[in-house]
């Protein structure tokens, strides 16, 4: 439990800095993804899930976790 809670509490910081630091530019990111059809938004999704999975494999590899 502590671990997930360790996880979402870094990607709270990490969302957060990049409203700070750009939020213009998130605005830009948002209307192009609002541009793209569905089915291009999923796929995107599904790589995020892909890519997430790797970097936890790969922690876990090290020894991170």
């Amino acid at each position: 439990m502590g671990m997930i809670l360790l996880a979402l509490g870094l990607v709270l910081i990490v969302e957060g800095l990049a409203w700070v630091l750009a939020p213009s530019f998130i605005e830009q990111m948002l209307e192009m993804l609002r541009s793209l059809p569905i089915s291009a938004r999923r796929q995107l999704g599904a790589l995020a899930i892909v890519s997430g999975l790797i970097l936890l494999w790969g922690a876990q590899w090290l020894g991170v976790v």
